[in-house]
């Protein structure tokens, strides 16, 4: 199902970094993300409601867009 929220997202799985590029143009990357975790977010029926209960407010992170 597409996302409301998030256009599209990948993962460095070598600087554990998911980046986020949000429907709003906002781009943000989240530092120290596990694999599993980027992997359970793949796999999830919503990608925001994921995103909001298990990477975001969890994980340190930087905007790139600034």
């Amino acid at each position: 199902m597409p996302s409301t929220v998030i256009q599209s997202f990948e993962y460095d799985a070598d600087k554990r970094e998911l980046r986020v590029i949000f429907r709003s143009g906002r781009r943000y990357v989240y530092e120290g993300v596990a694999d599993d975790t980027y992997a359970d977010m793949r796999r999830s029926f919503s990608k925001g409601e994921y995103f909001n209960e298990h990477i975001r407010d969890r994980y340190p992170f930087r905007r790139e867009d600034a």
